[in-house]
């Protein structure tokens, strides 16, 4: 367990990769939305070793992301279900992809997002969901919310970018 300080487990992307930041955790995850429910589903398509897995499903189980359900009495086995929590983590996979897609396949793409009704290909993009806009580097800034610590409004203060008060790289 690393240690960890006020600030990071404060910020939402602290408390992200503290929940789903291990690589395994979100290709298991990626396995659990493509349709993998059972330890052996997950074993056999990662290739991850039987103790690793078993940490990392009851973590992510623990953290909230999967329901664990015996499916099987003697012996008994468990299937991994997801929850809400979880299904709200597609998006970041989504984007993940496309960010893969786009940067690190010189060869073209191996996988697709696409529509179910049509199988048109997405294009995943981050928009703000009052209007629609992409969200980028450039049009965002980060303010505190009303949760924030004073150590986080004064963290948020001091930012070199992303800070209302400073204008974005390139102005």
């Amino acid at each position: 367990m690393q240690p960890k300080s006020a600030s990071i487990l404060e910020c939402p992307v602290g408390r992200a990769v503290e929940t789903v930041g291990e690589w395994w955790s979100i290709l298991i995850l990626r396995d659990a939305f493509q349709g993998a429910t059972r330890f052996d589903e997950f074993s056999q398509n990662l290739g991850i070793a039987p103790n690793i897995l078993s940490r990392r499903l009851a973590h992510l189980t623990a953290s909230g992301m999967f329901v664990r359900r015996r499916y099987h009495e003697r012996p008994p086995r468990y299937e991994y279900v997801l929850t809400d929590k979880a299904r709200d983590f597609f998006p970041v996979v989504a984007a993940l992809l496309a960010w893969g897609n786009r940067h690190l396949a010189p060869k073209g793409e191996a996988i697709l997002l696409a529509s179910r009704a049509d199988r048109h290909p997405f294009d995943p993009v981050v928009v703000d969901a009052a209007d629609m806009q992409p969200i980028t580097l450039d049009n965002a800034v980060i303010i505190a919310g009303p949760g924030a610590s004073r150590g986080m409004r004064k963290r948020i203060a001091s930012l070199k970018a992303m800070n209302p008060a400073v204008a974005p790289a390139g102005d």
